[in-house]
């Protein structure tokens, strides 16, 4: 054997070892090179099979791990790094224990991943890559150097909690944990006590998150700036920012019905406390003290508990509780408003009368009235108030050399004793008002004085290039977004219109979510001038067959998705519809994808077709979360379009609840139907709540509810879901979805609500129970209609066993009552009325406790504080009063905890403390 062969034969021998990692029994050697790692007792893992190890579980095929749950054991030593190689690992959890060393990289596969309260010395910046199944997160409370937050985050789009407090993070919060994020489910965000410095990220605004905790330690002030962009977060039922350096004013709170808990401590907060905190209606607590508020000090209502406002740190007019300023008081918090309450001022305004003890800072006063107001060279920002018109007394009014913005308020030349008006070297703009003769006005320095608009130049008058340069800018913007359209548009899913040759049949280009930030489309020059020549002559034909697409960024060519479908054959085939037909195939990367291909007739013909196949897009580019189905990419090519989505194989509901014996498949298990329905409620429920805006899907049914490996559902075909209009909840439509689904109001007066998803929703219930559809036409005539027969076999409970589908083999005792829980849910979600009808928060409420969550197979005293994914988190943080002890450190360092922590007596007791990273259990809860 020559030289040349023996090398092929090595390689060979290389290639077959490297392989051998990966196969399923080797779970069991990983597994026990684990156990050899752990240095101290606590772990009855003996037995041969590694699956029956307690807090070990085994799923997916023979010997395949899928959850390690090893929390609160006092377990030590560190983990190896084949840890990784546990290809099915769904649910890693060994938080409080004393693991030290490297956290190693996990399977893609991971869903939830809990750490905290460990010695783990540092965490792979690139482990969170591809990990699109990652929901639960918590790292916190380790001895990490000093790092920033990982930009693989940016891969885990279903995650629903983050926790990292104490994970000794710096630099700036990332943008990407706000609306413009891939987070479409993020509802817990916890980073207290970490290093971070600006403000909060512009692109919270609009963002579901539910609970934010920015906290730190008072002293350790890092996060600044002003809290304005929580106004826009409607989501928000807890915040907790205490202990930073945020200054301005309390933001409006009127849109934040479901806020109960408000920690704004230990900050530098001013101006007056807004009504809306005061009145939200489901304040429990909130936590004032140590700032700079202004103004009357707040009465909120009997049962909400407030800290110690009034006696530490705030700057209130008065010390009774629901007192009243003084009138000079109110007016001067009033011209200060625009200002947004500097900072310097509030610190000197103290108490109810500006012109006694040592005065008030910019206050010019004589014989106890106010004479003067001077705030010149303060580099205030904002704008003139016209409530200076109100200090009748005031004679001389200096804001010379600051940045006011606006107009002079016509206001003004009402003042009966204004002498001099000095508004100087500022950015005003506008016509001055006429004054009485003999008032001194100064207002040079000012550009734009006299011009109807601001020039936007900030200084020079000249206008020119600065002038124009925004206008330039967005001109240049415009045509490289066009050019880039054209580009896409003509090369990957055009026609040749000039009999030249076919594009590559390899060209795709991939949703932006799915490549890295930095991954850019490069086009040469020749390719753009090419394209653009060609896209500008196919739009001047009047039969191009070049369709814009709105909101649309990702596009896969017609070749593409021939080569991956063998030319749409008859073996790819999915499914049939009336929108045509389904193919599977696999792109080049090795992603699974289904290929709806709605004939030439259904986008050819009329507006309908291309209207829904555009809806469908727009949705799916607007919301994203793990239980509803993704849409990769699309091509419209001539009068065919195409819609690419991610693969699902154990394919629809209705292929399990009515078909399965003629699939020749098992039939679904009733804690399978439940897991089910509340995959499906999640995904309604983002659709309806959390998402950015209101969308109805309109055509809820087995067969749009689609399963993957695990049998985990999501929602899918998007094509006739309406996005509600700005402030409405009722709207009118066409009558579009499928008969036996659609409610009743829908169907006679073409008026469309959430409710009408919520009775499909319903619908669907009973079908999950019964096994029977929604219109059966084998059945006696007054049987057909599955919610009319469903509501009279619900009138008799003790007959209703009968009505349940008798594929389910075993329906004891705890079945029973778990399938009347939900009969009666799918009853109430099929009310008449639809005021009668929950929303699907409600309905998410009542299934996510009937879902078992695993548990280790022996319990353990220590396991008290086991994660539980359905628990709200006062009743986490109640559950954690009862077991836990004390120690010396005060977690939170917010009265808001422990409101939730008190004696029946009332009285408020200090929080048990606990090592940093405690109160990651309470928010890496899965949802709600």
């Amino acid at each position: 054997m020559g030289s040349d062969e023996r090398f092929v034969v090595l390689v060979g021998v290389v290639l077959v070892l490297s392989l051998m990692p990966f196969s399923m029994s080797d779970d069991a050697a990983v597994m026990k090179a684990l156990r050899g790692s752990i240095t101290s007792p606590g772990l009855n893992w003996t037995s041969a099979d590694v699956c029956s190890w307690s807090n070990v579980r085994c799923d997916n095929g023979p010997g395949r791990v899928t959850a390690i749950q090893i929390p609160n054991l006092n377990l030590a030593g560190t983990l190896p790094k084949d840890l990784g190689q546990l290809g099915q690992l769904q649910h890693f959890d060994c938080r409080a224990n004393n693991f030290t060393g490297a956290f190693p990289h996990l399977a893609t596969t991971l869903q939830t991943l809990n750490i905290n309260n460990n010695g783990f010395t540092s965490f792979p910046e690139d482990f969170f890559e591809g990990m699109s199944s990652l929901q639960v997160v918590s790292i916190g409370a380790n001895s990490f150097s000093q790092w920033k937050v990982p930009e693989s985050l940016k891969d885990c789009v279903s995650l629903t909690s983050f926790s990292a407090i104490g994970a000794n993070f710096s630099g700036k919060i990332p943008e990407f944990f706000g609306s413009t994020g891939p987070f479409g489910s993020l509802q817990n965000l916890s980073l207290s006590f970490n290093n971070f410095d600006g403000g909060l990220p512009d692109s919270f605004s609009g963002s579901g998150i539910q609970h934010l905790w920015v906290n730190v330690l008072p002293g350790n002030n890092k996060l600044s700036g002003t809290l304005s962009v929580l106004q826009n977060m409607t989501s928000l039922r807890q915040i907790w920012v205490h202990g930073n350096n945020f200054t301005g004013p309390i933001p409006d709170f009127s849109n934040h019905d479901s806020l109960y808990d408000v920690s704004l401590r230990d900050n530098k907060l001013t101006g007056v406390v807004p009504e809306s905190l005061v009145n939200l209606p489901s304040l429990k607590v909130v936590n004032l003290t140590n700032n700079r508020l202004q103004g009357p000090p707040p009465k909120f209502r009997d049962g909400v508990r407030v800290d110690d406002v009034i006696n530490q740190g705030n700057q209130f007019c008065t010390n009774v509780i629901g007192g009243k300023c003084s009138e000079i008081v109110d007016i001067l918090l009033k011209v200060v408003e625009p200002l947004g309450y500097p900072l310097m001022l509030a610190e000197s305004w103290s108490g109810n009368d500006p012109c006694g003890g040592n005065g008030w800072m910019g206050i010019d006063c004589d014989g106890g009235i106010v004479r003067g107001i001077n705030f010149q060279n303060k580099g205030f920002s904002g704008t003139i108030s016209p409530s200076f018109a109100k200090l009748t007394n005031v004679t001389r009014l200096l804001l010379n050399n600051n940045r006011l913005t606006g107009t002079i308020p016509e206001e003004l030349t009402t003042m009966p004793n204004l002498m001099v008006l000095d508004v100087s070297n500022n950015q005003l703009y506008g016509k001055v008002p006429k004054f009485r003769e003999g008032v001194k006005v100064n207002t040079s320095g000012n550009p734009d004085i006299g011009k109807d608009k601001p020039s936007g130049g900030g200084g020079s008058s000249s206008g020119g290039v600065s002038g124009h340069t925004g206008v330039i800018v967005g001109v240049v913007v415009g045509i490289l977004v066009l050019l880039v359209a054209g580009i896409l548009l003509y090369k990957y899913c055009g026609k040749n219109k000039g009999g030249g040759k076919a594009q590559p049949p390899n060209a795709i280009v991939v949703h932006p979510r799915r490549s890295g930030e930095g991954d850019a489309l490069k086009i040469s020059v020749a390719d753009a001038t090419a394209a653009a020549a060609a896209a500008s002559a196919s739009a001047s034909s009047p039969k191009s067959d070049v369709h814009h697409v709105e909101a649309s960024n990702f596009v896969i060519s017609i070749q593409v998705l021939r080569q991956v479908t063998n030319n749409f054959s008859q073996e790819n085939i999915l499914g049939k519809g009336g929108f045509g037909t389904v193919y599977k195939g696999e792109l080049p990367d090795g992603t699974q994808i289904a290929v709806k291909r709605m004939e030439s007739g259904v986008v050819g013909e009329g507006e309908k077709g291309l209207t829904e196949f555009n809806s469908e897009i727009a949705v799916l580019t607007k919301v994203r979360h793990r239980h509803l189905v993704e849409l990769i990419g699309h091509c419209l090519d001539g009068h065919e379009g195409l819609l690419v989505y991610e693969y699902m194989p154990q394919g629809p509901l209705s292929r399990h609840l009515f078909d399965w014996k003629d699939e020749g498949i098992k039939p679904l298990e009733w804690k399978q139907r439940l897991i089910i329905a509340l995959d499906v409620a999640r995904g309604v429920e983002y659709l309806h709540n959390l998402a950015q805006q209101i969308f109805i899907h309109r055509d809820l049914k087995p067969s749009n509810i689609l399963l993957g490996h695990d049998l985990r559902a999501k929602v899918s075909d998007f094509g006739l879901v309406r996005l509600a209009p700005e402030g409405q909840t009722s709207f009118e439509t066409r009558l579009a979805g499928t008969f036996g689904y659609l409610a009743p109001e829908y169907a006679v007066t073409g008026r469309v609500t959430t409710k009408v998803d919520v009775y499909s929703f319903g619908v669907v219930l009973m079908e999950m129970i019964t096994g029977r559809k929604a219109i059966d036409n084998s059945q006696q005539e007054e049987n057909i209609h599955l919610v009319t027969w469903f509501r009279r076999m619900l009138l008799n409970k003790d007959s209703f066993r009968k009505a349940i589908d008798p594929a389910i083999d075993t329906v004891d005792e705890e079945t029973l009552a778990s399938v009347i829980t939900v009969s009666d849910l799918a009853g109430h979600c099929c009310a008449r009325e639809p005021y009668q009808r929950p929303d699907m928060g409600h309905v998410v409420n009542v299934l996510a406790p009937l879902v078992e969550v695993w548990k280790p197979t022996e319990p353990r005293g220590e396991d008290t504080f086991a994660i539980n994914f359905d628990e709200s988190l006062p009743e986490a943080l109640s559950k954690w009063q009862a077991y836990e002890g004390t120690s010396t450190i005060d977690i939170s360092s917010s009265s808001s905890s422990t409101s939730m922590l008190t004696s029946r007596d009332n009285t408020q007791s200090s929080i048990p403390n606990r090592p940093v990273g405690f109160a990651e259990t309470f928010t890496s809860y899965d949802g709600r």
